[in-house]
């Protein structure tokens, strides 16, 4: 064997447990997983709890979940459209080590992020006093995708450990009790949102939410990017005599699992449905009751409820007609 060949098959097996060494080139899949998530950060939120953050991973086959680990173990698993997690039942005064892995949709788990520390603070005996509300609060857009927002410190009587921030209902983003103010991301343009904050102590006491703050990012979105696409409609007759429109459409690509639509018909809000269990991540169908009458037309559009609860834009409007084998 030539010298030059000799030398390459021993680099080949000394290499064999990092990589793939041939002649015709390796299949390697590595470039296919999801990526480390970044931005990661760790607060406590609580003498027991730690709120950890990170940033939103893509991926070609669409992220389904994020797993967050407390040194080796596991210790949450939440969907594709939550970047945030409370990790609790954890020791007073205590360090703790976290990391984040992203899965796909196809099963595959990405590298650890960079792990990030966090120690809870001790816990206060025998605290059912909660914070007070957080006043003040005042907001600014910040850019087409962004905002921030303000508020006045709440009063303890041991001390404020945390702030939680809530988009409606949902709480989105949390801070430490020595801040007072917070830059939400991940928004869309030209849309209008409405922000409150919580104050929480170490003994896990909530204080009732503070005043709200509107406010509506800037630019525009025609909606085109989440709106659900290559809608039919059909319509059909029951044994009985009545119409039933046929709907079929696929769901918007969003970061996260789409499970509420909306049916706009003759441009009003007719229906919404809801997906129980697990929402189609292929294509959806529905059907709902149109009357008895032949020879009417609808127009039909179909819109999606957004992972962060706004809902997107409506798809390409279907015409249909009762008693004809329409699908345009």
């Amino acid at each position: 064997m030539p010298v030059l060949l000799r030398r390459s098959a021993l680099l080949c097996a000394l290499l064999a447990l990092l990589t793939s060494c041939a002649w015709g080139g390796a299949d390697n899949d590595s470039g296919r997983l999801p990526a480390a998530p970044v931005g990661v950060t760790a607060a406590a939120g609580s003498a027991t709890s730690v709120h950890v953050m990170w940033n939103a991973v893509s991926s070609v086959a669409g992220i389904e979940g994020y797993e967050v680990y407390r040194g080796p173990t596991r210790v949450e698993d939440v969907p594709g459209s939550q970047h945030m997690v409370d990790v609790t039942r954890l020791r007073p005064a205590t360090p703790y080590v976290f990391s984040v892995r992203a899965r796909d949709t196809e099963g595959r788990l990405g590298p650890p992020s960079r792990e990030v520390r966090a120690t809870t603070p001790a816990a206060a005996a025998a605290d059912r006093s909660a914070p007070t509300r957080p006043g003040g609060l005042r907001g600014r857009t910040a850019g087409s995708r962004a905002v921030q927002v303000t508020w006045a410190a709440s009063a303890d009587d041991r001390d404020v450990v945390s702030y939680d921030i809530y988009q409606g209902d949902t709480k989105i983003h949390s801070v430490g009790g020595n801040q007072t103010a917070a830059v939400v991301t991940g928004l869309r343009p030209g849309t209008r949102y409405s922000f409150t904050v919580r104050a929480r102590d170490a003994a896990d006491n909530l204080s009732p939410a503070g005043d709200s703050v509107r406010l509506t990012t800037p630019g525009s979105d025609d909606g085109r990017g989440t709106a659900p696409t290559d809608v039919r409609a059909t319509t059909r007759r029951e044994a009985d005599g009545a119409y039933y429109l046929d709907l079929a459409w696929v769901p918007p690509e969003t970061d996260g699992v789409v499970t509420e639509y909306q049916v706009h018909l003759d441009g009003r809000a007719a229906t919404s449905l809801v997906f129980g269990g697990t929402p189609p991540r292929g294509r959806a169908t529905y059907s709902f009751y149109l009357g008895r009458e032949a020879g009417e037309s609808h127009r039909v559009r179909i819109r999606a409820r957004l992972p962060d609860g706004t809902w997107g834009g409506l798809s390409t409007e279907r015409t249909v007609t009762t008693g004809t084998a329409t699908d345009r």
